[in-house]
């Protein structure tokens, strides 16, 4: 596991990448504040997105900017990731399955590399600088949208892969309920969906017990039609850093070494 410090890093900068389905985008990262030290760059994701055509384009991604040598570059990935190896693939080719991608990038780059989790790379950088910045105890991410990440942050310490959008609430894989793309597939109304809501956070509240639950996803902008509604033991609060905490958390964590274990 990787401990997060205060101040953040013993760098002050790193270069985060979030790998998504449709886009790559990158960022040089002031660690000091959690924010861009340039202009956030996107190259659409290839496709078919095989490891080789990925990794060629992360590559020119990163040769876009003037970096030094030794910067070191984290990569958010689509996937349960294990000591940098996917063990799964959403919205990426198959053929990531068992590829080491913190190898595969850093080969391609020419840097060291850390491979991690989309969704614990957002979380992580919502407990340094976002929304739970200052709180110990267990901190709980949830994003939603097309489906429900989970990231797990105990005592600033990541807690990765822990895959909570998978729970069986109710006979249901709860992100097929409760995500963000259930209710618009679903045309719930905010009151409908906050019900289900209520039941996800429910059950993650008896399993973990949280001090605090911090939602993210870009419904997370109109967090005050759905959270006001929730009846929940936890303070639960928006995410602040919005879609540039992929980026900010893949570099945080970069900063901090190249193994998650």
């Amino acid at each position: 596991m990787t401990h997060a410090t205060y101040p953040p890093a013993a760098e002050t900068g790193a270069f985060g990448i979030d790998i998504g389905g449709s886009g790559i985008k990158g960022a040089p990262v002031d660690l000091v504040v959690g924010e861009f030290s340039a202009d956030r760059v996107r190259i659409p994701t290839p496709q078919p997105a095989t490891p080789d055509a990925v990794a060629a384009t992360v590559a020119r991604l990163v040769d876009s900017f003037d970096l030094s040598h030794d910067l070191p570059i984290g990569v958010t990935f689509p996937a349960v990731i294990q000591h940098g190896i996917a063990r799964s693939a959403a919205n990426v080719d198959d053929s990531w399955i068992g590829t080491d991608v913190s190898r595969v990038i850093a080969e391609a780059t020419g840097r060291r590399v850390l491979a991690v989790n989309d969704a614990d790379a957002a979380g992580y950088a919502e407990t340094l600088y976002g929304a739970a910045r200052g709180h110990d105890g267990v901190v709980l991410v949830v994003t939603l949208g097309t489906g429900i990440g989970s990231c797990l942050v105990v005592d600033g310490t990541l807690v990765p892969n822990t895959e909570l959008g998978h729970l069986e609430v109710d006979g249901h894989d709860a992100e097929s309920r409760a995500a963000d793309s259930a209710r618009e597939r679903e045309d719930l109304d905010w009151e409908q969906w906050a019900e289900r809501l209520q039941r996800y956070f429910r059950v993650v509240e008896d399993l973990l017990w949280p001090d605090l639950i911090v939602v993210g996803g870009g419904v997370s902008k109109k967090h005050d039609h759905f959270l006001p509604l929730l009846d929940l033991r936890t303070p639960i609060v928006p995410a602040t850093l919005r879609n540039a905490a992929g980026i900010v958390g893949a570099a945080a964590l970069a900063a901090r070494g190249t193994h998650l274990d």
